[in-house]
């Protein structure tokens, strides 16, 4: 059983991940043809209401699919699937409500919030057309953490994909059509994407569950029916801690976006310039720190119940195994995703953004620093899902916090630095993820007494990104001279991947029972099993 649970959080991990990938490839569809055609003045109106989008998104959604999840989790270990039923209809209720009030909250604040507290008007348009979001993505939120509950990642990465799929064709498409008109109008129609995916989101995820769920009169109460309040309190009392941790990043990002503008302003930028400038960091080289975020969060989802399950039973050994497999396995996405950005910043920048050059050299100097933060923040997701699992979800909120107000703090003096300017706010970023990360890893140390293995999870994932670091940096010198730089990049980029690849297994970084747990792992030890010979 213990053992099955394991296998469940891998492969949990792998498929989220995997569609994670999908929907970050989309994304790249996405906001890379965008920022090509309105320009890093049009990505600045455009980013400008995501802030808010994501804090009233946070508020309504964030602490709830765990929530469920665990809840759900909880109740399927002990066999009571009526319970676990009962529990997402309470969810989906209370979901549904929240979903009606944040989405009116920002319709109706939109003018108030682009004039007067990010001092950027032309972005009321955008702020106005990502407002309906709100009410259909608690829809989904709450579908999502059922299933996730039953350790069935499949309809969540279904509807993602969909989800992103939708946002991409009709935000491009509109941001295309509404171009000639204004380019703030065009930002808007790029913006109205995500409120499309989420409506398309919706419908998948109602689709699956009612095909899923059966005859659910055939399930049996197992004891006393839980009472209605009883769930809420519940879902809250676990939901409110994850929520008000979630909501310290956007919250983070809202007033990050007031202190850039005005900071920006303060030494000498006008508000153009400004804005181009925030462009340059939020939609050009925060996206791609966002890229390999998507594999380290699905570890994160599918930790949480994977961690609840075994912590309800009592099954240790298997509770440590899992906890420090979730770590590794984030430090080898994490580890060569940030130290690939840092050291071909401006090559992949410059391959992305060909109709941008000048903004897309002057963000790789923004990238360049933020690579470091996918390290720190791929530790902090999965130590946060860890945390999650064991019911300590205000621990996380608690160091997320520490780190937020030290980020905000250097902002506001780094920015003001004219020789830093934006890169200021890079540079705060990755302290706060990383003084997080620490304050995580050093509560779970000693809650749990858990003691990871350093050579394992630290020391042979390390070795194996500095023989791709090398290889990388010597490759694309020499590619360059004779294929230019964007085709130099995509080849130094597959051959650090293949290196790295191959170090891991000549360090037997990946052993033959993570093959095991893979999905059609066994195919693929196989083939790398000549490096597990004796």
């Amino acid at each position: 059983m213990e053992r099955d649970n394991s296998s469940s959080f891998i492969k949990g991990a792998f498929i989220l991940g995997a569609a994670g990938i999908i929907i970050k490839i989309l994304g790249a569809f996405f906001r890379i043809p965008l920022a090509n055609l309105i320009g890093d003045e049009g990505m600045g109106y455009y980013q400008s209401a995501y802030p808010i989008y994501l804090l009233l998104l946070v508020i309504s959604t964030a602490g709830f699919p765990t929530a469920i999840a665990k809840l759900v989790s909880e109740k399927m270990a002990l066999g009571d699937r009526y319970g676990a039923d009962r529990i997402f209809k309470v969810s989906f209720i209370a979901l549904f409500i929240v979903g009606i009030t944040t989405s009116s909250i920002l319709f109706l604040g939109a003018k108030t919030y682009s004039d007067y507290f990010i001092k950027n008007p032309k972005a009321y348009y955008s702020t106005l057309a990502i407002a309906p979001a709100l009410f259909f993505v608690p829809i989904m939120s709450a579908f999502r953490g059922y299933f996730q509950g039953l350790q069935n990642m499949k309809p969540t990465a279904i509807s993602q994909i969909v989800e992103q799929a939708g946002r991409v064709i009709l935000g491009l498409a509109l941001a295309y059509i509404l171009l000639d008109r204004d380019l703030e109008i065009a930002a808007a129609g790029a913006t109205f994407g995500a409120t499309a995916g989420a409506l398309f989101g919706a419908i998948i995820t109602t689709f699956i569950y009612f095909k899923y769920k059966g005859n659910s009169r055939a399930f049996k109460p197992i004891g006393q029916i839980e009472s209605t309040n009883s769930i809420l309190k519940k879902l809250l009392l676990i939901a409110i801690p994850i929520t008000i941790g979630a909501a310290v990043l956007p919250v983070m990002q809202a007033i990050d976006a007031g202190i850039v503008m005005r900071r920006l302003q303060d030494i000498g930028y006008d508000e153009n310039t400004a804005n181009s400038l925030f462009g340059q960091l939020t939609g050009m080289a925060n996206p791609l720190i966002n890229f390999p975020q998507a594999l380290t969060a699905a570890i994160q989802v599918s930790l949480v119940p994977a961690v609840s399950h075994l912590a309800t039973r009592r099954a240790v050994s298997s509770l440590y195994k899992t906890i420090e497999a979730g770590v590794r396995i984030a430090l080898l996405i994490g580890l060569p995703a940030g130290i690939g950005l840092v050291i071909l910043s401006e090559q992949i920048m410059v391959l992305l953004y060909p109709l941008q050059i000048e903004s897309a050299i002057n963000a790789s100097k923004i990238l360049y620093i933020l690579g470091f933060g996918v390290i720190f923040l791929s530790i902090f997701q999965t130590l946060t899902g860890v945390l999650q699992g064991l019911g300590k979800p205000i621990v996380p909120v608690r160091n997320l916090f520490v780190g937020a107000v030290i980020k905000l703090i250097l902002s506001y003096i780094l920015i003001g630095i004219p020789e830093l300017n934006v890169k200021g706010a890079a540079i705060a970023t990755i302290t706060g993820y990383g003084i997080a990360a620490i304050l995580n890893l050093i509560y779970i140390r000693n809650y749990i007494n858990v003691r990871f293995d350093f050579l394992n999870v630290f020391l042979k994932p390390t070795i194996s990104v500095i023989a791709m670091a090398v290889v990388v940096k010597l490759s694309y010198p020499i590619l360059n001279g004779t294929l230019g730089s964007n085709k130099a990049t995509l080849i130094s980029v597959a051959v650090g991947a293949v290196v790295y690849g191959m170090m891991l297994l000549v360090t037997r970084t990946i052993t033959e029972e993570d093959f095991k747990l893979m999905p059609g792992g066994q195919k693929l030890y196989r083939v790398a099993r000549i490096f597990y010979k004796k």
